[in-house]
């Protein structure tokens, strides 16, 4: 099982002040981060791994955690697409992994899951307030250095720098019903600093209302370990559109939408921000040529002509026809992988015939779900040396920073 035995702070820290977390920064929501964002060259976060499955051993566990750890490792390496020298920026480690399964049961989720008594059939009933209460403590078995005879709740470990997300393994058997991955987060202001208010939001894909703010952010992120590391990719793609909807970054709300495709109402007048309202039959998108997309909602179409898409979202690729299009090989017009570079004439974006072949090489290192766009999708995101530019013509901010604002 991958776990690493609790040792002194001082020997869970880089040396590198440039490197995240250091002796000076530890914890997520930390002022070091923000006052030193442009110059952090590497994160490595620390995962607390729960398993709440009983029908699921802990080889499989602790594989899913690796593939998932490399995937994101290579989905933070900017343009590694075409650079193969590019860094990784966001690598993981994992400080504990957490067994909770019954003893002797193989079937559904472990009876230490935490339930909300008083939920409604098929609502989600999963009490992620308890995760950070004393029960859990006992569970997580994690010695407080301060009093080696009392256990740490999850938000001292938060505080203390020793977890920055939590990733728990549950079984989808209607027993445990749990959202893909949550998070609460300080509202900052355009600068990026906090407001003094101390208000705070839900940030991420839903949230628990039940949950207390214990004082930092931390994402929750659940993971089917009967489905692929490209579904924990999905619900961890959703979280970062979640964290721009909530407005609590303004300055990566404002560039993430564009990227992302969540401004088609101010850009082509549609009547809808994004294509995420094109469920259904007869509902989505057509290319009759490489510059043209034909939007439908059922009842009405409308025509865009000198079309071109920008970065796609979580479940549209650029030449998606309809949620969760990975297959369509004919070639529409993009600029993800020029966006606000401005490689061309008076720097304008260059927008080239994009396919399904962009993301190809990515099936193996995110197999399901949408996966492999995803990977793709990240490595074109304004991360570390990236080359984009903010509309004062400044650099753009590696965006993977904010994720432990």
């Amino acid at each position: 099982m991958i776990t690493i035995a609790l040792v002194a702070v001082s020997a869970l820290v880089a040396a590198d002040p440039v490197v995240w977390p250091n002796a000076r920064s530890r914890a997520n929501g930390d002022a070091w981060i923000r006052e030193n964002h442009d110059r952090i060259t590497e994160m490595r976060p620390r995962l607390l791994v729960l398993n709440f499955s009983n029908q699921t051993e802990p080889g499989k566990i602790d594989a899913m955690t690796r593939q998932l750890v490399a995937a994101i490792a290579e989905s933070s390496r900017y343009h590694g697409y075409e650079d193969p020298k590019a860094p990784v920026f966001l690598s993981y480690e994992v400080f504990k992994t957490v067994d909770l399964r019954d003893p002797g049961k193989t079937t559904g989720n472990s009876s230490k899951s935490p339930l909300k008594k008083d939920a409604a059939p098929d609502a989600i009933n999963m009490d992620y307030g308890a995760l950070f209460g004393e029960e859990f403590a006992r569970l997580y078995d994690v010695p407080d250095p301060k009093d080696p005879k009392r256990r740490l709740r999850l938000d001292e470990m938060i505080d203390a720098g020793f977890v920055h997300e939590v990733w728990f393994f549950a079984a989808a058997t209607g027993d445990l019903r749990c959202l893909e991955c949550i998070e609460l987060k300080p509202v900052h202001d355009e600068r990026c600093v906090p407001l003094p208010s101390g208000e705070v939001r839900e940030a991420g894909n839903g949230e628990d209302p039940d949950r207390k703010w214990t004082g930092r952010s931390v994402r929750l992120n659940n993971l089917n370990p009967d489905r692929g590391i490209g579904c924990a990719m999905e619900n961890l793609g959703h979280s970062l559109e979640g964290m721009a909807h909530s407005g609590v970054i303004p300055y990566f709300k404002k560039y993430f939408d564009e990227y992302a495709g969540f401004d088609l109402d101010a850009r082509h007048g549609l009547p809808f921000d994004s294509f995420y309202p094109l469920w259904g039959k007869g509902k989505g998108v057509e290319y009759p040529d490489e510059k043209t997309a034909v939007v439908t909602d059922g009842e009405k179409t409308w025509r865009l002509e000198g079309y071109a898409a920008r970065g796609g979202n979580v479940h549209f690729p650029p030449n998606a026809r309809h949620h969760y299009d990975l297959e369509n090989e004919r070639p529409v017009l993009s600029t993800i992988e020029d966006w606000r570079v401005g490689s061309g004439p008076s720097g304008a974006d260059v927008a080239k015939p994009f396919t399904n072949a962009a993301f190809a090489r990515y099936r193996d290192v995110a197999p399901d779900c949408m996966g492999a766009w995803l990977v793709y999708w990240r490595q074109n995101m304004p991360g570390l040396g990236n080359r984009q530019k903010d509309d004062a013509g400044r650099p753009m901010k590696n965006w993977w920073p904010f994720l432990f604002y």
